[in-house]
């Protein structure tokens, strides 16, 4: 069985949390048994990415072909923060939309949905956002109050803390309950069970 590989890309502005949460919930996975490699990337090649706060990120490298591309959310509610301009830009989105086409599992983090959504791949379906973007995810998917929503090929899961919850899930689904119940205990997370798949 092939290696799974999980991407999660960054952009400035990203905010920590969506990111590093999953990023150490797929590790510890691996260490659990899960075969599984995780990348912190970006679209162009890069020495580091300034998120939200202010942490400064080196990325493994740039955005390839992963089974699983997770997209972060932060700055929807300003004009030029991180997702509300990576939106504008539309390079992520299109990046995001070649993915799916692919046939590649997406997951996005908080208002990272909204990423999700002007790459046209929510289409109606379930999804779930930050409080602060329901309104706008509402004009592109059926909004879905859960913590995490899998609708298969596409994850999304709420607010920030939520990305952590969404990483178990995916552990869970992907290898097995007792690799997320080791990391959960490992981190010392208490999961929530409100996930709607």
């Amino acid at each position: 069985m092939d290696t799974t590989v999980a991407e999660i890309v960054l952009f400035d502005g990203f905010d920590e949390l969506d990111a590093i949460g999953p990023f150490e919930v797929f590790k510890n996975g691996a260490r659990a048994g899960a075969d599984l490699e995780t990348r912190l990337v970006t679209l162009e090649p890069t020495e580091t990415v300034t998120a939200s706060h202010g942490l400064r990120v080196e990325p493994d490298g740039v955005l390839g072909e992963p089974d699983l591309l997770v997209v972060p959310g932060g700055g929807w509610t300003s004009e030029d923060g991180g997702v509300r301009r990576v939106v504008n830009e539309g390079r992520l989105a299109d990046a995001v939309a070649a993915h799916h086409e692919r046939g590649g599992t997406l997951a996005a983090v908080c208002t990272g949905a909204m990423v999700l959504a002007t790459a046209d791949v929510l289409d109606g379906q379930p999804a779930i956002t930050h409080q602060a973007a329901l309104e706008d995810l509402s004009e592109y998917a059926e909004v879905t109050d859960a913590r995490v929503v899998d609708d298969g090929d596409v994850l999304t899961a709420g607010g920030v803390t939520s990305g952590i919850d969404l990483a178990l899930w995916y552990l869970e689904r992907a290898f097995g309950e007792s690799v997320a119940t080791a990391v959960a205990t490992e981190i010392e997370h208490e999961r929530h069970e409100s996930i709607v798949s």
